[in-house]
């Protein structure tokens, strides 16, 4: 009874490599996983009455004769950081002398409640303050996470 003895020769090489990939297969694996398979997130509001928003910069024109004034929203994903006028024109800062005081005003407010209801404004700027709020109520229509 004589056992044949079988020598296998590995080589050190070889098992590091191959054991380098099996690696990388499993961890390619893992993350095509995390990936593609649906998470949590389901574009639904955090708390109730929180809105999500997109982060960004939003901005709203606002034609007022032959100037245009934009209107710039600073938004993160679930608060309104900033509210404030771009390209505002010396001939409109004299035209509209309300403009900057009301959205000054209201951007105030609007920060510390981070929603649009509950504003509160002099009878004396009310149209000016009207038309801000729509502007900024278009923007932050435009920075909403809409679930699919």
């Amino acid at each position: 009874m004589s056992a044949k003895t079988k020598i296998v020769v590995l080589r050190s090489k070889e098992i590091i490599y191959t054991g380098l990939f099996i690696l990388l297969g499993i961890l390619f694996i893992v993350l095509l996983l995390i990936m593609f398979l649906p998470g949590k997130n389901t574009g639904e509001p955090i708390n109730e009455g929180e809105v999500s928003y997109v982060p960004g910069v939003y901005t709203t024109s606002l034609i007022l004769k032959d100037q245009t004034v934009d209107i710039a929203v600073v938004v993160d994903e679930n608060n309104i950081n900033s509210i404030s006028i771009v390209n505002l024109d010396e001939a409109i800062t004299t035209m509209y002398p309300l403009i900057e005081p009301s959205l000054n005003d209201i951007a105030n407010q609007i920060l510390q409640k981070q929603s649009l209801n509950g504003i509160t404004y002099l009878e004396d700027n009310r149209y000016t303050t009207e038309i801000l709020l729509d502007a900024i109520e278009v923007s932050l229509k435009k920075a909403a996470v809409t679930p699919e």
